[in-house]
C-alpha cells in the first residue's frame, strides 16, 4: 500500500479497482490545515484523466502491471494481432484501446504491452520511430522561403508533414506522440 509520500509522478496505482499512472502529484500544505497531494491520474485502459487529491490518512494499492515484449503481427479490421516472444501466445487488441497509435505499427515490429490482472490494457511504442517515406510530392524551386512544409506518406500509411526536401525514399525520424517530424535520418 502507497502512502502519501509515496504517491509520485510515474507510479502505478490502484483506484476503485482500476489501474492508474501518476501524470503529476503536488505536495500542498496549507495553513492549519492537513497535507494533500493533488495529483493527475491516467487511466491505463482508456487513456483518460482525471484529478484526485490524496489525504493524508488514504492508502492505495499498488497497480500489478506487468510489462512484456511483444510482437505485432497483423490487423484484421478493428482487431489488432499481437504475440507474447516468450509463451507465443496470441491476442488481440481493438483500435479503441490502441488509440492513434496504429499509424506507426509495422508488422514484425517488437512493442512493449502492459498487462493488469493478466489481460492486456494498453501499448507502449518508442516514442521517437524511423519510417520510410513512400510517396512525397516533388518540391518546386523558389517555394523555400521560411518553413514550408509538405504532405507526405510514411510506411504503414500515415500522412505527416515533412519539410520540402524530403523525397520519396528518404528515411525520417517520427515523434510518436504528436505525429511530427524531427528530422531526416
Amino acid at each position: 500500500m502507497l502512502g502519501l509520500n509515496d504517491i509520485r509522478k510515474g507510479k502505478m496505482i490502484t483506484l476503485d479497482g482500476q489501474p492508474y499512472l501518476v501524470v503529476s502529484a503536488e505536495f500542498l500544505r496549507k495553513q492549519q490545515r492537513k497535507p494533500v497531494v493533488r495529483s493527475i491520474l491516467k487511466h491505463v485502459k482508456t487513456g483518460q484523466t482525471r484529478e484526485h487529491s490524496f489525504q493524508q490518512s488514504d492508502k492505495v494499492p499498488e497497480a500489478d502491471i506487468e510489462r512484456k515484449v511483444c510482437q505485432y503481427l497483423f490487423a484484421n479490421g478493428n482487431q489488432y494481432t499481437f504475440m507474447d516472444g516468450s509463451t507465443y501466445e496470441q491476442f488481440e487488441l481493438t483500435a479503441d484501446s490502441l488509440g492513434d497509435l496504429p499509424r506507426y505499427l509495422l508488422e514484425g515490429q517488437n512493442v512493449d504491452i502492459l498487462f493488469f490482472e493478466g489481460a492486456p490494457v494498453s501499448v507502449d511504442i518508442p516514442i521517437k520511430v524511423d519510417r520510410k517515406v513512400i510517396e512525397a510530392p516533388p518540391g518546386v524551386r523558389g517555394d523555400t522561403s521560411g518553413n514550408v512544409m509538405q504532405d507526405v506518406t510514411i510506411e504503414g500509411g500515415a500522412k505527416i508533414k515533412a519539410p520540402l526536401f524530403i523525397n520519396t525514399g528518404d528515411s525520417i525520424r517520427i515523434d510518436t506522440r504528436d505525429g511530427t517530424y524531427v528530422e531526416r535520418v
